[in-house]
């Protein structure tokens, strides 16, 4: 995932829009210090390399980092680097606002990962576009960085039918008679398919559509349907979305689906790091 320099100036220019007048009024800009960044549980630690480039931006020397995508306990030093309390002050907050939030989000997504493949190893864990508004590209790396992946980048990558859409056609029926043209348009790209009920999932699936997406189904009446859709066309993939959280994924992974679609990582607590800061004599 490559975060441009504007966008980490932006971050930057969020928090220092001019100058730290704290640091500047107390005269201790020049002193030289070291900073820590410390992890208070246990975290999968994401956008370190970001946090580094902040760090360089700011002028401090990493002395260490733990890349993205580590599962470390809790008391396991991240982060280290050194300069003067002006830079340290500036950088602070900005990189460890970014390291918590993505650390968050990357260590929930690694817990559905694992419960989800204790049960189910070939059910696969993908998040949706419901990620924090101005802030896709670290909620996409740390969902990276907890072993999951996203569902759709965006409405320009895959072919994702709704009930909106098929309003706007003449009905139902005529949308399934579509199906195998649309496939032929697609060459190697999949056509799935939103269905709410048992009925529409099987129509949709004898139709040939490549994946039914079942949504908002609790979880018997899930493996209910996914066991017609595969008795009826082994072929077609079935995933499952609305309500997946953490402690029903497994749960659901059980059912037989092929694939749990989220929107529960984005939001939650930030990881707790500590910042230990401390002048160097």
């Amino acid at each position: 995932m490559y975060f441009s320099d504007d966008e980490l100036d932006h971050l930057i220019r969020e928090d220092v829009p001019f100058l730290d007048l704290t640091t500047h009024v107390t005269g201790i800009g020049a002193a030289k210090g070291s900073i820590r960044y410390i992890t208070r549980e246990p975290t999968v630690i994401c956008c370190t390399e970001e946090a580094l480039r902040i760090f360089q931006k700011l002028g401090l020397f990493t002395l260490s980092m733990l890349p993205s995508g580590n599962l470390v306990p809790a008391g396991t030093v991240v982060m280290e680097a050194q300069g003067s309390a002006q830079a340290i002050h500036a950088a602070w907050r900005v990189a460890l606002n970014l390291l918590e939030y993505a650390s968050g989000i990357a260590t929930r997504t690694h817990k559905m990962v694992e419960r989800v493949q204790q049960v189910a190893p070939h059910v696969s864990v993908v998040t949706t576009r419901k990620s924090t508004p101005w802030a896709k590209k670290m909620t996409l790396k740390a969902v990276l960085s907890g072993g999951a992946l996203p569902h759709r980048l965006g409405l320009s990558e895959t072919v994702l039918v709704f009930d909106e859409h098929i309003r706007f056609m003449a009905d139902f029926d005529t949308f399934l008679s579509q199906v195998s043209t649309l496939k032929a348009r697609l060459g190697e790209k999949m056509v799935v398919v939103e269905a709410h009920t048992h009925d529409t999932a099987l129509k949709l699936a004898q139709a040939g559509v490549d994946m039914v997406q079942l949504d908002k189904l609790d979880i018997e009446e899930t493996r209910r349907v996914t066991a017609a859709i595969k008795t009826a066309c082994p072929q077609v993939k079935v995933a499952i979305a609305g309500g997946i959280h953490l402690d029903n994924a497994a749960a659901y992974a059980a059912t037989g689906v092929d694939m749990l679609v989220t929107s529960s990582l984005y939001f939650g607590k930030p990881a707790d790091i500590k910042a230990d800061i401390q002048k160097i004599n």
